[in-house]
């Protein structure tokens, strides 16, 4: 793999951590602006809106500059994000903060899988896309427990000042390894946006938000699940997230080779497979050895399909793929507030703490089926290609005979 996919993965790990670290140090931030829990987790919630308007905005602003560009300005919004909120002297300040860095995410993702793609062969770029993305699960095996243990040792300020830090490495990485790449001749907006009459590139978006969505039912609500159902003691959560990553680095390797061979059938596979476990999670939670080998098995099976679903999206907005991309970048986190939302609702019904797991096997197997209509429709549009074709040179036939007398 070139460099320039080392250095767009360290922005991406730059990223995965100061997403999801807030998680560890939030009640430290609460108190030190005197805000309740709740009202501290706006800036998780923020962060996460931000996304998803801030891939389709940032991408669009993005399309008269060259891709080597866009991304320098992401990072250098992602520094000043995360530097406003380690010096933020009021809670509003630093959820302003969270959201100016969060403006970065999907756009880095989708226009980084855009430029990471078109480093490699095209029978290499499922790999490449997954190669970047180790950053982002790298972050929960390594960042997210380092910043966290930095925040609590040395002050939550500290740790942004950390991310922030990592930002200036992938910013540097990005300007002395990323090749500046032509744009596209005559590729305007309007050509992107055009991806979205696709129906193809929807349902690749559609399998997105309910098959990511699935992997976040369960782990949302996963510390009391471990702590209130397996028996784990509260001190045990950190490791267990670590092994949840651990599955994350795995899958998304795996997804990325064998995407590169049979995309459709490996999304069959890790659809249906993250369907099946998710469901046995809610009898595994109740054993302390089975709840650990099933978290490690839905971070696997949950980003194996990521290189497949967004190497999807390259090849069926093929032209003008850079925000089809980071809008699907965006729909990995509107999946993340979807799936969270349904599993609290099944937990305040009364149903327990394993509940969510059911709506995530619910929606990894709407997932599934998504993908299968997908390919049924893709190949029926060929058979019909490949029928008008031969229809075509059946009525070339008599117009050429005259010639040849």
């Amino acid at each position: 793999m070139p460099l320039a996919i080392l250095a767009l993965a360290i922005g991406a790990f730059g990223i995965g951590t100061t997403e999801f670290v807030i998680m560890g140090l939030l009640p430290d931030v609460a108190d030190t602006f005197d805000v309740s829990i709740p009202l501290a987790g706006y800036l998780v919630t923020g962060y996460a809106l931000g996304v998803v308007l801030g891939a389709p905005l940032m991408t669009a602003l993005g399309t008269r500059i060259s891709r080597k560009r866009m991304l320098l300005l992401l990072m250098g919004l992602f520094i000043a994000g995360n530097v406003l909120s380690a010096v933020a002297p009021a809670f509003g300040v630093m959820l302003a903060g969270r959201v100016v860095a969060s403006l970065a995410h999907g756009a880095f993702f989708g226009i980084g899988a855009v430029v990471a793609a078109e480093l490699v062969a095209p029978q290499r770029r499922a790999g490449a896309i997954a190669m970047m993305f180790t950053g982002l699960t790298v972050a929960n095996v390594v960042g997210v427990p380092l910043g966290t243990f930095v925040g609590q040792s040395f002050g939550w300020r500290v740790t942004f000042l950390f991310v922030a830090a990592l930002g200036v490495l992938g910013l540097l990485g990005v300007a002395r390894l990323v090749p500046d790449l032509p744009k596209a001749e005559g590729v305007r907006l309007r050509h992107e946006l055009a991806a979205f009459r696709n129906v193809q590139v929807l349902l690749a978006m559609a399998m997105t938000v309910l098959g990511f969505g699935g992997v976040f039912a369960a782990v949302t609500y996963i510390t009391p699940m471990m702590t209130d159902i397996a028996g784990y003691a509260d001190s045990s959560v950190t490791w267990l997230l670590a092994l949840l990553g651990l599955g994350m680095v795995g899958g998304n390797l795996v997804g990325g080779k064998f995407a590169d061979r049979a995309l459709m059938p490996m999304l069959y596979v890790s659809l249906g497979s993250l369907a099946v476990v998710l469901a046995l999670f809610t009898v595994t939670a109740h054993n302390k050895v089975a709840a650990a080998v099933t978290l490690l098995l839905i971070g696997g099976l949950g980003f194996a399909t990521v290189p497949p679903l967004q190497k999807r999206i390259l090849d069926q907005a093929s032209g003008a793929p850079t925000l089809a991309s980071a809008m699907n970048i965006g729909a990995f986190n509107l999946g993340n507030a979807l799936s969270a939302w349904l599993g609290g609702l099944v937990i305040a019904a009364g149903l327990g703490y394993t509940a969510p797991n059911w709506v995530g096997a619910a929606l990894a197997a709407s997932a599934l089926v998504l993908a299968v209509v997908s390919s049924t429709l893709e190949r029926r549009g060929a058979a019909g290609s490949r029928v008008v074709t031969g229809a075509q040179a059946l009525t070339a036939v008599p117009e050429a005979e005259p010639a040849r007398r």
